[in-house]
């Protein structure tokens, strides 16, 4: 994978960058500021982005912000923010164009590099890899939904696992259910929220968008 890295910190922009290197991936850009972020993207247009939240000049949003500019001119551009921070307005902005290929991790939720390399290649598929705290700051600043309303206690506990980018056979070892029942959740899941694409992972991230980007 071709891969833009973005933070502002130096040991940990070295560190992530050794990381990747040494996991057999390119990167092909690092960027600790906002603008420097927005014009690496732009230029790059990498297979996947790691991007920080707060960057200078003024440590507020610009990450975040110079993300959304980039998919904005480049659609479904894979981006996992990595961050100390969960910024929910801008959070929903980058769910919002339904695109997928969108990571959210809090830094602290990080433990190991397999888990960080699992949630790049998962974002660049055009997936979803997004921390379960993350995913609980977003819900409770979320208005209810009609079609979620409809699911049952199971399938939201199913798509919530799925927002986090968990496999049907890792879901299903985490709810102690088997592969084949999970697949059946996930089927009655689509239909209740009116998702009848064919392609199963369109239809995941489709779910998953509903499920964290309620209007």
């Amino acid at each position: 994978m071709r891969i833009v890295v973005a933070e502002d910190l130096y040991l940990l922009r070295d560190g992530m960058v050794r990381l990747i290197e040494a996991c057999g991936h390119q990167v092909v850009a690092t960027a600790a500021t906002g603008p420097e972020t927005l014009d690496a993207l732009l230029t790059w247009r990498p297979d996947v982005a790691v991007v920080d939240v707060r960057m200078p000049p003024t440590q507020s949003d610009e990450g975040l912000r110079a993300a959304l500019a980039a998919r904005r001119e480049v659609p479904g551009l894979p981006v996992l923010v990595l961050s100390q921070h969960v910024e929910q307005l801008y959070a929903r902005e980058l769910l919002a164009d339904g695109a997928g290929g969108i990571g959210y991790f809090l830094k602290e939720s990080v433990f190991d590099a397999d888990q960080f390399m699992d949630a790049l290649a998962r974002v660049a598929g055009g997936g979803t890899a997004m921390d379960p705290a993350v995913i609980a700051k977003l819900l409770a600043g979320g208005a209810s939904n009609r079609r979620l309303a409809g699911l049952t206690e199971r399938e939201h506990s199913v798509l919530g696992l799925m927002a986090e980018g968990l496999s049907n056979q890792a879901i299903g070892q985490r709810l102690f259910l088997s592969e084949s029942a999970i697949s059946k959740y996930t089927t009655s899941m689509f239909g209740k929220l009116g998702i009848t694409d064919d392609d199963s992972n369109n239809r995941r991230v489709l779910a998953v968008l509903t499920y964290l980007n309620k209007p």
